[in-house]
């Protein structure tokens, strides 16, 4: 029993972390990388597509990437959703591919986007305390019910404290190591 309830919860944590990793890699660092917009969603044929399943998207340069549409008719819209997406890019299409040059990231920029990172970092924090809770009220459930005793209820809380710090300074190495290349020059 306990040992379920302490798997989920870690299952849960884990998806936290990995929703966390593709934040943080959608935060531009002042290198060009495909992951920077291939989760954008475009209209294709009034389908929501993200952009890596109709483009091919290379990164030629360190600061250059260039999107490469299988359907050549469907440019405009992939320019579109990617100014909606509001990353700081100016796309140019020359009807065939899109270049869009990476700026260089000015100080402000760089503050901006490392204060985007600890909000992310804060919102991951957030989830995994949510998880010990309903981990912990779980436990408190299966005890009123006879199903555990005391001690293995303190077990499992103890239990769920330390998946909990270790998740947490997961997030928090994951922040420090995010910081450090959008800080680099």
């Amino acid at each position: 029993m306990i040992g379920q309830v302490e798997a989920e919860a870690e299952e849960k944590m884990q998806e936290v972390i990995e929703d966390l990793e593709n934040e943080f890699k959608n935060i531009q660092t002042g290198r060009a990388r495909p992951s920077l917009v291939e989760d954008i969603v475009v209209n294709y044929y009034g389908e929501k597509t993200p952009l890596n399943q109709m483009a091919k998207i290379s990164a030629p340069e360190a600061r250059l990437l260039v999107i490469e549409p299988w359907d050549k008719s469907v440019i405009e819209n992939i320019e579109k959703a990617i100014m909606k997406e509001d990353l700081g890019f100016n796309p140019n299409n020359d009807g065939n591919v899109i270049r869009i040059n990476i700026p260089k990231l000015t100080e402000e920029r760089r503050n901006q986007l490392s204060k985007l990172a600890s909000e992310k970092a804060e919102e991951a924090r957030v989830s995994i305390r949510e998880i010990r809770r309903e981990g912990i009220e779980e436990l408190e459930l299966l005890e009123d019910e006879s199903e555990i005793s005391e001690d293995n209820y303190y077990r499992g809380e103890e239990n769920m404290q330390e998946l909990h710090d270790q998740y947490i300074d997961r997030i928090d190495e994951m922040l420090e190591e995010k910081k450090e290349r959008i800080m680099e020059v």
